[in-house]
This record gives structure tokens, sequence and C-alpha cells, in this order.
């Protein structure tokens, strides 16, 4: 009974000072974290509506390059993951003979694929067949800075992602991007290596839980630098 007694008497801040203490500091970094994300959408419209006004001149010319070099559309439409696993259409430049585009994201390109055109293959190296995808940034499917959107039923090294990498559903939290982490750190281009899919997943996870927008703006930072020496930023 003096125990019951005793302990009655403790104040209770004493006894859930602590706790409560954790759950303030999660709800302002969660607060934080809304903010940032806020800011991030109010930057991905701006950035991304003043740039397809200056890049539209550039834009009409590779779309002419494109309707020239062969028949089929302009645009290469695929559906991939957004947000949440939510379906989007990701809008690109075709850079494929019409007739053997995949939309189905299995067959990955490799160097020389005879699948891409003349013009196809100098808009991939310098990454200009990905500019059409700042009105996917506008229209709010995607963001500049993410983890790259992947095709419904993309494989890595010829399985599913979920089976190599358990926790690959959670680099969907944040909306994909034109460029991202792993992009930066160089695991970019095929996924027929498991170990480099896996890690390129590492760093997508690493980034939605890291997120900031200081990290967003170093991210584009190094993407325009490497694509301004040479077309490996994205």
């Amino acid at each position: 009974m003096s125990n019951i007694i005793l302990l009655d008497k403790v104040p209770r801040s004493a006894v859930f000072t602590r706790s409560e203490h954790f759950e303030a500091r999660n709800t302002a970094h969660g607060r934080r974290r809304h903010i940032q994300l806020c800011f991030k959408r109010l930057l991905d419209i701006v950035i991304s509506a003043v740039a397809l006004l200056l890049l539209a001149p550039l834009l009409a010319l590779v779309a002419m390059a494109v309707r020239l070099d062969g028949p089929g559309p302009i645009f290469f439409v695929q559906t991939r993951f957004g947000r949440h696993l939510r379906p989007i259409r990701v809008v690109k430049f075709r850079t494929m003979h019409v007739d053997r585009c995949d939309p189905s994201g299995r067959d990955q390109t490799v160097e020389n694929d005879p699948r891409v055109t003349r013009t196809g293959a100098w808009l991939r190296r310098h990454n200009i067949d990905e500019l059409p995808q700042l009105w996917n940034v506008l229209k709010g499917d995607m963001s500049l800075v993410g983890p790259r959107c992947h095709a419904i039923g993309m494989l890595a090294a010829g399985r599913p992602y979920e089976e190599l990498v358990p926790r690959y559903h959670e680099r969907h939290g944040m909306r994909p991007g034109m460029t991202g982490l792993a992009q930066v750190k160089g695991l970019r281009g095929r996924t027929a290596d498991p170990a480099l899919a896996a890690r390129r997943i590492e760093q997508d996870i690493a980034y939605v839980e890291r997120f900031s927008l200081l990290l967003d703006l170093r991210i584009l930072l190094v993407t325009l630098l490497r694509e301004a020496r040479g077309g490996t930023g994205i």
C-alpha cells in the first residue's frame, strides 16, 4: 500500500516528460516536413512553368526533328508509378521506331540499340528526351527531384523490384522526380545487375527519409552541372 501511495504522489510531469518530449519532437518534425513539402511543390510549379516557356523554341525544334526522322507520334507516353503507386502517364520525346516502342518498360535500352532512331540516340545522349516531363511536374504528377518513376511492369535483373528489395514500395512515398539522389550518385542506366539495382532503390528510400529543400537544391545543382559538362546528370 505504501508503494502505491508513493507512486500516486509522483508528479505527472515526471512520469510523462520523456514520452511527451518525443511526441512533441515528432510533431515538430512532421510540421517542418509538411512546410518544406509545400515549398517544394511551389518551386516545382514556378521552375517547370518558367522552364517550359524558356525552352519552348528548343522543344519545337526537337519536335520537328522527331517528326522528320520517321513516321509516328512526336511524344511517347508511358504509364508509370506515381506517388503512393498511383498510375501516371509520363511524357517523353519518342526516341524509338514506332513499331519497336515498349510501353511495359521490360525491355530496357542497351548501347547501340537498333530500336532507337538517329535523332533519338542524340536526344538520349543529352537527356533532351526527358524535357517534356516538365509538363508532368507542372501538373503535379512528378517533381523536379525525387525517385525516378518506374514503368509498371519494369524488372530488375529479370525480377520484380519488390522481390529484390523488400522496402521497395517506400520509395513511392513522394512524387517521382526528373532527377534524384541515386542519379547524382552515379546509380543510373540499366538494371541488369541486381546489386546495383538494390543500391539504387536504397538511395531512393534514403532520399524519401532525408528529404529537405537543401538536399533538393544540391541535387538540382549537381544535375545541372553534369548536364552542362556532357549530359550525364539525369
